[in-house]
């Protein structure tokens, strides 16, 4: 049986200090496999687009907003299963036959577990989370992957939204079907906790999820992001 060809899309905004190693470390874990491409889609204004121009991937200029970016990868995407990454993630050495081996299964969509590049007992802590089936511990840096089937059936993500968008879509995804956290981790940087305080950033998070849960709208959610998060 041919192996179902998967779509790595990446949306990237401003990230000229981190992409050239993101995009290398993908395609060292890539370059003997069949039937895979990456595409990224890009709203910067930096040199982002120029540095990811010396790379073999598809470019693919969007409008900024995380949801819109990731829309407007899937629509140039040709595999079969979309595998939807953060530029400061890097995935398990083996997930390519990870995320095939379980859509073979029949599941159509989940992501891995995480954990974070920062070795404190508290990040490592926050990883170990990860790996139950509860939303609180959901995230759009454990990745995504779905059927492209199921992720045009569902209308993709909701581009309305500018934060929490990959919590929206992870419900959708479990009216449908069951989502999956696969064994093996993603690897995310811990960036903004180290700019912002360990402690402080997630009482942040915790915050913006109760917003949520709430519904507060967007705009106030944004708002309240952008006055405490650097």
């Amino acid at each position: 049986m041919d192996e179902q060809a998967i779509s790595i899309i990446i949306p990237t905004c401003n990230e000229e200090s981190i992409i050239a190693l993101t995009i290398e470390q993908l395609l060292a874990l890539t370059e003997h496999s069949q039937r895979v491409e990456i595409i990224v889609s890009d709203a910067s204004t930096d040199k982002t687009p120029d540095i990811l121009s010396t790379f073999p991937v598809t470019l693919c200029n969007s409008p900024r907003g995380r949801a819109i970016q990731m829309n407007s990868g899937a629509q140039d995407a040709k595999g079969d299963i979309l595998y939807f990454l953060h530029a400061d993630t890097l995935p398990p050495k083996t997930f390519l036959e990870d995320i095939r081996y379980a859509v073979s299964s029949g599941k159509e969509a989940g992501c891995f577990r995480m954990h974070f590049d920062d070795d404190h007992p508290l990040m490592s802590l926050f990883g170990w989370f990860t790996q139950f089936p509860l939303m609180i511990c959901r995230g759009g840096d454990q990745s995504l992957f779905v059927k492209r089937d199921l992720f045009k059936e569902i209308g993709g993500f909701n581009q309305t939204m500018l934060i929490m968008e990959d919590y929206d879509i992870i419900g959708r995804i479990e009216q449908r079907t069951p989502f999956h956290i696969l064994d093996n981790d993603v690897t995310t940087s811990a960036r903004k906790y180290r700019n912002n305080g360990i402690i402080p950033l997630q009482a942040i998070f915790g915050t913006i999820h109760l917003m949520y849960a709430l519904g507060v709208n967007q705009s106030e959610i944004i708002r309240y992001y952008k006055a405490h998060v650097v």
